[in-house]
């Protein structure tokens, strides 16, 4: 059984950072690309982060490109996310999950429906 699990969040004051973890099990991890995503109440469901199978590819949406880093380390089948300079309007559910490719489809709206496995997701709260 596919499952992913997203650990590392929070509250934190703004200006300062948060290291999310999204450990997997049940798949071959190294074959597949994982993505961050994440959901403030009220809002759509926002991808903002990917990372392809063997780290050669990393993306980033606009609203987290140079405060944000992706990575992964296939031999502990974790996904990364370190997130400095964190801002209010970075408080939501943070998720990660899936295509089961080894690339990143597209991952802001519309979302691909190749993104089909998610984990429970982990809480970002920023403020003061």
């Amino acid at each position: 059984q596919v499952q992913l699990v997203e650990s590392g969040g929070g509250l934190v004051q703004p200006g300062g950072s948060l290291r999310l973890f999204c450990a997997a099990s049940g798949i071959t991890f190294d074959y597949y690309a994982i993505g961050w995503f994440r959901q403030a109440p009220g809002k759509e469901r926002e991808g903002i982060s990917c990372i392809s199978s063997s780290s050669s590819n990393t993306k980033y949406a606009d609203s987290v490109k140079g405060r944000f880093t992706i990575s992964r380390d296939n031999a502990k089948n974790t996904v990364y996310l370190q997130m400095d300079s964190l801002k209010p309007e970075d408080t939501a559910v943070y998720y990660c999950a899936t295509p089961r490719l080894s690339y990143c489809p597209r991952y802001t709206k519309p979302i691909d429906t190749h993104w089909d496995v998610w984990g429970q997701g982990t809480q970002v709260t920023v403020s003061s």
